[in-house]
């Protein structure tokens, strides 16, 4: 896949963001508080991309919505576990890669809201449309 469309494949960003999640996930401090973040974090920081292969076969457009916000909530969830991991507790020494991953997450979010945004718009379209020809 050329960089330049892969930049824009939403599922391709969200696999890749997960692989990062997992490197940065093996290169946090064995302590306990490490350990615990790392629980946290390889949930959340992986769900997206599952939920996402998930929207793309949902069985309706709010099924799709739905699965969408979930995709959202551990986005969110991720991007404070890395904030704590990087910021606040220093847990881990990779700063290049949290950056990079922290500002991708965020960038993330920002594409999923406005994808349901549109697909909220879309199903209030759709349904006044139905109504109007009944």
């Amino acid at each position: 896949m050329e960089e330049n469309s892969k930049k824009y494949d939403i599922n391709e960003r969200l696999i890749e963001f997960a692989v990062n999640v997992i490197a940065i996930c093996e290169s946090v401090n064995s302590s306990r508080a490490g350990s615990h973040m790392v629980g946290q974090l390889i949930r959340s920081g992986t769900s997206p991309a599952l939920n996402y292969g998930e929207a793309q076969s949902a069985e309706s457009r709010g099924d799709f919505i739905h699965k969408l916000k979930i995709a959202v909530k551990e986005l969110r969830e991720s991007y404070n576990s890395l904030r704590i991991i990087m910021e606040r507790a220093n847990l881990a020494s990779n700063n290049v890669l949290l950056q990079s991953t922290l500002t991708e997450c965020n960038e993330l979010i920002s594409i999923l809201v406005k994808s349901i945004e549109t697909a909220k718009k879309n199903k209030e379209k759709s349904e006044t449309n139905k109504r109007v020809t009944e």
